[in-house]
């Protein structure tokens, strides 16, 4: 279908992202630029700032619950996107507060260094040191540590998969569900859509680079799968995965062959994409309402874990 009009919207209000900024002014001005397009922030029961001990220093994160309770319940533990380079726990507030409240769950939001200053494996190895935290301090944080969910949006979404294969690999803690959105899953090559939605959708094919270049200067590198869980050579035995893709997206083609191959693995899989939409719309909910949609899904998946 052609570009909905929503989306068109929301692209007509972002403007261009200017990537010829230092690092740190270019967060601010991507911050500025997505905070207005959020929708309603609503209120959770619990929420709190922490730090999570590892080898690689403390990792800052903020704690979600949606209510008051006794009972142990579901964890989704949320990596952002922006490239491996920009995002943090303010911009992604309303994103997770939104998720625990529809999944009545909690949320670890996690802030893991970011490239350029700390480039691959930097960024895996602070989101695999948080959900191994997460697990092991399952009392304290009183959640189920059988229903824990790792996820994420775009480089956020990579690091959700990547997660998700490092726990099965390790067998030091068990991951019960999957949920990647729009994520990078191959950065060693390009797929047709990279030429297709190169420009004009908010996210570019150029920015696309200009992010791998940062995170991952070695083209080497991207064949790990550490960095593109597309090339894990098995991906049996992996957690059920919801993966939710865009039509107008750079990245829609790995989505769906990284879904394909879930799929064929005998990994339980849903993977749904939403015709007319761009690269970031579920954190476009204050002009885009497929938004919402899809955190529904991403709430029902993990009210289905057991």
């Amino acid at each position: 279908m052609p570009l909905h009009p929503q989306a068109a919207q929301a692209i007509q209000r972002a403007g261009d992202l200017p990537t010829n900024l230092p690092a740190t002014e270019l967060r601010i001005a991507y911050e500025r630029q997505r905070l207005t397009l959020l929708p309603q922030k609503p209120a959770v029961a619990v929420s709190y700032q922490l730090a999570i001990p590892s080898d690689y220093g403390p990792i800052p994160a903020r704690f979600y619950r949606a209510n008051k309770q006794t009972k142990p319940c579901p964890l989704l533990i949320f990596f952002h996107g922006g490239g491996f380079m920009l995002g943090s726990l303010a911009l992604y507030d309303t994103a997770c507060r939104r998720l625990a409240v529809k999944a009545d769950c909690a949320v670890l939001s996690v802030d893991y260094r970011l490239a350029p200053e700390t480039q691959f494996p930097g960024a895996v190895q602070d989101c695999y040191a948080a959900t191994r935290w997460a697990y092991e301090n399952a009392e304290r944080l009183e959640i189920d540590r059988k229903r824990l969910a790792v996820g994420g949006d775009s480089a956020g979404g990579n690091l959700a998969a990547v997660v998700a294969q490092m726990a099965r690999d390790s067998r030091a803690f068990d991951v019960a569900l999957q949920i990647l959105i729009y994520p990078m899953t191959d950065q060693s090559r390009d797929y047709p859509s990279y030429e297709r939605n190169a420009r004009g959708y908010m996210l570019t094919t150029a920015a696309l680079h200009w992010f791998m270049d940062n995170y991952i200067p070695d083209p080497q590198d991207r064949k790990d799968p550490l960095a593109s869980p597309m090339l894990h050579p098995d991906l049996k035995g992996l957690p059920p995965a919801l993966i939710i893709s865009a039509e107008f997206d750079p990245l829609v083609d790995e989505n769906q062959a990284y879904a394909d191959r879930l799929k064929e693995a005998g990994v339980p899989t849903q993977y749904v994409c939403f015709a007319g939409m761009i690269h970031p719309f579920f954190t476009l909910g204050g002009v885009i309402e497929d938004a919402a949609k899809a955190e529904d899904l991403a709430a029902a998946a993990i009210k289905e874990v057991r």
